[in-house]
């Protein structure tokens, strides 16, 4: 055979966190714990099938599936435009937000980089530091290159506002600044109101362009209230905002996100309907059909749409109930250790403060999964395991 063309092809390292899935899957211990990949699970440690999207199966039935529109179901785009909005926002009553289904959020993320590297050129893009990595990853994909500003304030296990602040102001204007609106990934510490206030005045006075990127809505403290920096920033000034429907709606496998584009007015936003439909095109050409008719479906029936907003509450509560019991396990053991960020940290994460070397020794001796990070995933918590992971954790700190 002649000399390859791709001889130079470097390996594939693996994504981080699903090759440590991969690690724990293939673990033979029988009380092996898994808090590191984002996924949310039951008490039973089973990724939950909610009654709401049960029911939506059976309404939706088997029927034709021919190719969604490229902007996806028009029921799906209403749906998901009085969920991040809510159904009486001024935005939505001009008709200057522009709406897409997308493939998950990352579809979301992605197609908002590629529609902003063909807009708004040349842009400096800043992330949180830390963040998800895949904002790096899909910016830079589209040609921009990415920076980051402060956010984790590891002494107090909080977010570092000054820092934030001061480099958002420094960047030049009109740069590209991607918010965690909630349930910030990897961290679980969020801005409070007025600090979210506080921002938005230096981000409208910058002219800079913010994707607000909101994986993980009702899982903070309601879906309404979840979505409200989103909605205040949304009537002072144009924004992306990608979100996903694969926690909230425990459907990760197909596929189910959504971007929104908050334009001047509805000429605009039908313009930006259409590069964005382009965009589209020139990917994956159309969102699946399944998850958005089930999606749509649950939006646009109050009966259904009231029950998975219990459905949300009670995977919320979950949470919050699990991170409680750690933190009570971990004083059984020890009082030296201050656990109160357990409690304070919201959404699905909680970022432990642990050192790689700790996650690893916990991993090796205990059978007990993080991310080397530190970050935690408190949805694998269970009333079953919160003991062995407590003890994990003091040895760990304690070494």
């Amino acid at each position: 055979m002649t000399e390859s063309l791709f001889g130079q092809v470097e390996a594939f390292a693996g994504d981080p966190i699903l090759s440590l899935n991969d690690s724990f899957k293939a673990d033979p211990r029988s009380e092996k714990v898994n808090l590191s990949i984002g996924v949310y699970t039951d008490e039973k440690g089973r990724l939950p099938a909610l009654g709401s999207v049960r029911a939506a199966y059976e309404r939706v039935g088997f029927a034709e599936r021919p190719y969604l529109p490229m902007d996806g179901h028009p029921g799906y785009r209403e749906g998901v435009q009085k969920l991040v909005f809510g159904d009486k926002h001024p935005a939505r009553a001009e008709k200057r937000i522009a709406t897409i289904q997308t493939i998950g959020g990352t579809g979301a993320v992605g197609i908002a980089a590629d529609f902003l590297a063909k807009h708004a050129p040349g842009r400096a893009v800043l992330v949180s530091d830390p963040t998800w990595e895949n904002h790096h990853g899909l910016f830079q994909r589209a040609g921009f290159k990415t920076t980051t500003y402060p956010y984790w304030d590891a002494k107090n296990r909080s977010v570092d506002f000054d820092g934030m602040v001061k480099a958002i102001e420094a960047a030049a204007a009109g740069s590209i600044i991607v918010l965690q609106p909630v349930c910030h990934n990897p961290t679980g510490v969020d801005l409070d109101a007025k600090q979210q206030a506080a921002l938005t005045d230096v981000l409208v006075a910058k002219r800079h362009i913010v994707v607000f990127d909101m994986a993980y809505q009702g899982f903070g403290t309601s879906l309404e209230e979840d979505a409200s920096f989103v909605r205040r920033y949304a009537e002072r000034a144009s924004c992306l905002v990608a979100n996903s429907f694969s926690k909230n709606f425990s459907l990760y496998g197909e596929r189910v996100g959504g971007l929104s584009v908050v334009c001047r007015d509805a000429d605009e936003a039908e313009r930006v309907l259409g590069q964005l439909k382009l965009a589209v095109r020139r990917s994956y050409s159309s969102p699946p059909m399944t998850g958005g008719l089930l999606v749509a479906t649950v939006l646009g029936s109050d009966d259904l749409r009231a029950q998975w907003a219990r459905e949300v509450d009670e995977m919320r509560v979950r949470m919050d109930s699990v991170r409680k019991l750690l933190a009570e396990e971990i004083r059984k053991i020890s009082n030296e250790i201050d656990v109160s960020f357990l409690t304070s940290q919201r959404g699905m994460f909680s970022y432990t403060g642990l050192t790689a070397q700790q996650v690893r020794a916990m991993r090796e001796r205990d059978g007990v999964y993080l991310v080397e990070s530190g970050r935690m995933c408190v949805a694998g918590l269970n009333e079953e395991n919160a003991a062995k992971v407590a003890k994990s954790f003091v040895n760990a700190s304690q070494a």
